[in-house]
Formats: C-alpha cells, sequence, structure tokens
C-alpha cells in the first residue's frame, strides 16, 4: 500500500509539473530531447584529443578554449539575430551549421584544421542558446517560466545521460561514429524546428520610441548597461567557470589517473541522471522560496563539489560522489537563473539579453578549459579544485550582496507571480495569447 501511494503521488506530481505548458513549448523540448540524445562530441572531445590522437593536455585545453571563443562571439550575434531576423531562422540555421562542422571535426587532421573546426563547431552550437531561451520566454507565461525551463534542463539532461553513457562504449570501437551521430541528431532537431515551431518573436510597434523600422529601441549597449542585470551575468560567470571543468579538465584528471573512457561515460553520466530524477520533485520545491537562498545554495554546492574532486585519486566511486554534489547545485541554479534572467529581459530585447546571459557561458568555455588545464599541468590537482572551490564560495557572496539590495529582483521568489499584462501601444499588434495544452504534450 505505501509503494502504490507513493507512486501516485510521483505520477500526480509530474503530471501536474507537465500540465498547462504551450503546445509549441513541448515541440521545442522534443527537438532539445533529440539533439542532447546524440550530443557526443563537446563531452568526449578532450579525451578524443588526448587518448585517441596522442595531443597534449594543454593542446586540448587551447582546442576546447577555441570552442569556447566561437561560443562566445555566436553568444552577441546570435542574440542580435534573433531579435532582428527572427528566432525560428537563427535557430535552425545554427543547427544546420553545427550539424556540418560536428561532422567534419571527426575527418579533420593536424593541429590547425582541428583547432579552426572545434571554433566552427561552438559558433554554430552557441548560436542556438539566445534563440532557445528566447522561444520559452515568448510562449510560456511568467508564473510557469521557471517551470518551463526546469523541464527544458531536464530534456537536456536525459539525453546527455544517456548519450554519455552509450558514447563511452561507442568510443572504445572509435570516435568518428560520435561525431556523425551527433551530427545526425542535430539535423533531425533542425528538422523539427522548421516543420512545428512559427516565429515567436513579439511585433515591435514601429511608433515606439528610438525604434527604427521596426527595430528594437534596446540595443546591445543598454543591455551592458544594465547594471542589476551584469551583475547576475558577472556572478554567473564565476560559477560557469567551475562547471566548464566538468567536461574539459576533469576528464584529462580522470584520464590521467587511470580511469577508462567507459568509467568516464558512466560516471559524468551519473550528472545526467540525478537531473532526470531530482529537477521535477526539486523544482517543485523551490517553489516560493527565497531565490537568494536558492542560488547562494547552488554555488557552494558546484563549487565545493569540484573542489572535492582533489581528494578522488583514481576511485571512479568517489569521482561519482564529486559528481553528485554539483549536480545538485546545478539542479537549483539553472532554472532558478533562467527564470530570473527572463524577468529582467523587456520583451523586444529578449534575444540581446538571453545572448548577453549565454555570454557568461561561452566565455567561461573559452578561458575555463585553458587555465584549468594550465592550472592541472602546472600547478596539480590541488590548485586545480582548491580554485573552483574559491569561485564557488565568491559567487555565493556575491548573491547574498545582490540579495540584500533594495528592490532586487534576486531577493524575490524563485517563482514570480504573473504580471500584468501592458495595453497595446498605438497601431501594436495584440499580443498572441500562447497555445496551451491540456497535458504536457
Amino acid at each position: 500500500m505505501p509503494d502504490s501511494s507513493l507512486s501516485a503521488r510521483a505520477t500526480r506530481a509530474v503530471a501536474e509539473a507537465v500540465s498547462g505548458l504551450p503546445r509549441q513549448f513541448w515541440w521545442l523540448w522534443t527537438s532539445t530531447l533529440i539533439n542532447k540524445l546524440g550530443a557526443f562530441v563537446v563531452t568526449f572531445l578532450a579525451l578524443y584529443l588526448t587518448t585517441d590522437r596522442g595531443y597534449s593536455f594543454s593542446y586540448a585545453g587551447l582546442v576546447a578554449s577555441l570552442f569556447g571563443l566561437g561560443s562566445a562571439i555566436a553568444s552577441v550575434v546570435a542574440g542580435v539575430l534573433a531579435d532582428r531576423i527572427g528566432r525560428r531562422p537563427t535557430l535552425v540555421a545554427a543547427q544546420l551549421g553545427t550539424a556540418l562542422f560536428t561532422a567534419l571535426l571527426g575527418f579533420s587532421d593536424g593541429q590547425v584544421t582541428i583547432a579552426v573546426v572545434a571554433f566552427l563547431v561552438g559558433f554554430c552550437n552557441n548560436a542556438t542558446r539566445p534563440a532557445t531561451s528566447a522561444i520559452i520566454a515568448d510562449i510560456v507565461p511568467a508564473e510557469d517560466r521557471v517551470r518551463a525551463f526546469a523541464l527544458n534542463y531536464w530534456a537536456i539532461n536525459i539525453g546527455f545521460g544517456l548519450s554519455a553513457a552509450v558514447a563511452g562504449l561507442i568510443a572504445t570501437h572509435g570516435y568518428l561514429t560520435l561525431f556523425l551521430l551527433d551530427a545526425l541528431s542535430t539535423v533531425v532537431c533542425a528538422v523539427v524546428i522548421f516543420v512545428r515551431i512559427p516565429e515567436t518573436r513579439p511585433a515591435v510597434p514601429a511608433a515606439a520610441p528610438g525604434a527604427v523600422q521596426g527595430r528594437p529601441a534596446i540595443g546591445l549597449a543598454e543591455v551592458f548597461q544594465d547594471g542589476r542585470f551584469m551583475a547576475v551575468v558577472v556572478l554567473n560567470l564565476l560559477l560557469a567557470l567551475v562547471a566548464q571543468q566538468g567536461s574539459t579538465t576533469l576528464a584529462v584528471e580522470m584520464g590521467r589517473s587511470g580511469i577508462s573512457s567507459t568509467q568516464y561515460g558512466l560516471v559524468i553520466g551519473l550528472n545526467g541522471l540525478l537531473i532526470v530524477v531530482l529537477q521535477i520533485p526539486l523544482t517543485r520545491w523551490m517553489e516560493g522560496r527565497d531565490r537568494t537562498a536558492l542560488l547562494v545554495a547552488s554555488a557552494l554546492f558546484i563549487g565545493w563539489g569540484f573542489g572535492l574532486t582533489a581528494l578522488a585519486g583514481s576511485s571512479a566511486w568517489f569521482y561519482a560522489f564529486t559528481v553528485a554534489v554539483w549536480t545538485l547545485g546545478e539542479i537549483l541554479n539553472a532554472p532558478t537563473m533562467m527564470g530570473l534572467v527572463a524577468e529582467l529581459s523587456p520583451a523586444e530585447a529578449r534575444g540581446r539579453y538571453q545572448g548577453v546571459y549565454s555570454l557568461s557561458w561561452s566565455l567561461a568555455s573559452f578561458l575555463g578549459p585553458a587555465a584549468g588545464g594550465v592550472l592541472l599541468e602546472r600547478a596539480g590537482s590541488g590548485v586545480t579544485w582548491g580554485a573552483c572551490a574559491v569561485l564557488g564560495t565568491a559567487a555565493a557572496g556575491g548573491y547574498v550582496l545582490l540579495g540584500r539590495r533594495p528592490g532586487a529582483a534576486l531577493a524575490k521568489s524563485a517563482v514570480v507571480e504573473a504580471a500584468p499584462v501592458p495595453a497595446p501601444a498605438p497601431g501594436a499588434a495584440p499580443a498572441a495569447e500562447p497555445e496551451r495544452a491540456a497535458t504536457g504534450g
């Protein structure tokens, strides 16, 4: 009887978590899941370059940094394009480009060629982020956004967890298959977006102050001058620098400690598995709780979770424990932060705001692998993972300070109430009400 009661509660919790969201959201969710089921290359790139191709740890860090540089440039470019030409064309073009260059990377030879193609993969891959986040903010009501972002993050990690575990086995028979399957899944994802998701960009009144030919009055300069928003971005950069070590420096550390590619795939796949299991119940638990407390806790879990890696030695089980600690931080951080960013973003400039927020992750993927590789090679494990703990603690302190500022958005609960919808400006088309599905799909 207790088991059936527990099962009924779990079923009810899942039904409540997925109900009432727009049908377009679920097509976007499906495309994300398909894409991440085949997302092998980023996770295994450092291991591929060092163990399969025989390149140095420093070169692997350099390639990962060039991947991050491409991502950083794409963050701003794609954010502007999402506002100017639309979310849908930006997203489809980015996915097709990712598929093309991922396949080419599998056939590339020579250090310069690999580095250039990795840069292009990073550019196209990250160009999807601002458009995807803007679509969710466009079509999901404010009171449901944290839940929607949590579900999207859930899809990412369902795919990531399965792909990481399977990819470790596939890699033992050759890495080229990983590159080609990754490219194929991205093409399928682009097709789903093109066929099933309409353009969601809000209409900008031509008569709006500062608007030129229907373009938003808010430009990139105004985004960077938004002090409250940029403080959030800088703190996220600190955490992102730590999180980036999970797919680069951690792989190198485990490889040189004698951990096999199969073991690495299973250990890192635990990250996705835990998110799949815990994301929905923890998101429900987070509803109405203090946003500052959630972000402080997430920063400490992420920073010190990676910090504990210094004690892992050659134990795959201890590595798995550290992954579990920083994964809990990710679960708390991701939907809370994405909901905050959407709340701080004006509707007519969501692409730009999402692009600048994504820039913090891109800069981390550019700076993090290089810094981690150099520290690991020259200063050793203790300094490398100790630095992660320091950055996580610093980010937690920053969230505390921001939360104490009078009127700061950070001080609100993790789930915001729906704001009243303003009347449309004269001559503006009325905002389309998101199509709702009776159930999750």
